[in-house]
């Protein structure tokens, strides 16, 4: 597989952290601690991909499902995770990996450093005592690079999730450039920016997905990108 710098991961600002990467697998995190925590860290992500690797072997159809799956109370806590995240967005669980593995990880690191920030392939975790902009990447939108989210220290933790149609690999039945979730779970923001990002495939259809926004229980808020236009509902601040 070609290797492509994840150069998005230069649009966060997260000053005086100490910034550190794992990778295990698929999974490539990006993390800033007010330390470095690469020992636990590299733990947690072990752990988390064990059991998320341990129940796809019990029940095979969570890894290929883009449908919500029946809950499972005796799964593993980030298996729970993502089944009740997939089951709120109306999509299939595996929508829901790359943000609930960045918020799982995150919440294990948060007793270890008052400043942590998680970010894994486009989806972050941030739970801070100091003001955080997130800047949006939309690939050749002319908006891309320009808008940022100013993310507060009362508002986290929080999860800022990202779905595309034109960029990256991650599976999209849309064409929006960037649906930027908000919501204070990171496997519901990720999941709920797949199901937003479905209904989105041209600038005329950006209402649609701000109202599938507005249904999605726990979503606190929204940013779609389409070209040179854009729409947003919800707690969000742009800088």
């Amino acid at each position: 597989m070609e290797y492509r710098e994840r150069t998005y991961r230069r649009r966060t600002s997260t000053p005086g952290l100490v910034s550190f990467s794992i990778q295990v697998g698929q999974t490539d995190l990006m993390i800033s601690a007010s330390r470095d925590l690469t020992e636990p860290a590299f733990q947690a992500v072990h752990r988390y991909r064990r059991q998320i690797e341990s129940y796809i072997e019990s029940r095979p159809d969570f890894l290929k499902s883009l449908i919500p799956l029946s809950n499972d109370n005796l799964a593993p806590p980030i298996v729970r995770d993502m089944l009740d995240a997939a089951d709120r967005a109306g999509v299939g669980p595996m929508a829901a990996v790359a943000g609930a593995m960045a918020e799982r990880v995150g919440r294990d690191l948060l007793p270890l450093s008052c400043n942590i920030m998680v970010e894994n392939g486009g989806d972050i975790f941030i739970g801070m005592d100091l003001e955080v902009r997130v800047g949006l990447f939309a690939g050749t939108s002319p908006l891309s690079d320009r808008i940022a989210l100013r993310i507060l220290p009362e508002q986290t933790p929080l999860g800022i999730c990202t779905s595309s149609g034109t960029v990256g690999p991650s599976l999209s039945l849309g064409r929006a450039d960037a649906v930027t979730v908000i919501s204070k779970s990171a496997a519901l923001a990720d999941a709920a920016a797949s199901s937003i990002g479905n209904l989105v495939q041209n600038p005329a259809t950006i209402g649609n997905g701000i109202e599938r926004a507005k249904e999605i229980d726990g979503v606190l808020g929204v940013v779609i990108i389409v070209g040179d236009r854009m729409g947003a509902w919800g707690e969000v601040e742009l800088a």
